[in-house]
């Protein structure tokens, strides 16, 4: 039978591995997501312009 610290223990670091694969999964999101702006929009140089 499992001790008490098991029922502790296992959904924490359940719910630890949840929060910090959002947290990676929301940074990589947002690159992905810059990354498909930039390739879709790109953005002029303008320092040849200003001269």
């Amino acid at each position: 039978m499992p001790t008490a610290a098991h029922f502790l223990y296992i959904p924490g670091v359940f719910v630890l591995g949840i929060v910090v694969g959002w947290i990676l999964g929301s940074r990589a999101a947002a690159d992905a997501y810059a990354a498909q702006l930039q390739k879709t929009n790109p953005r002029r140089d303008d320092t040849r312009e200003r001269r």
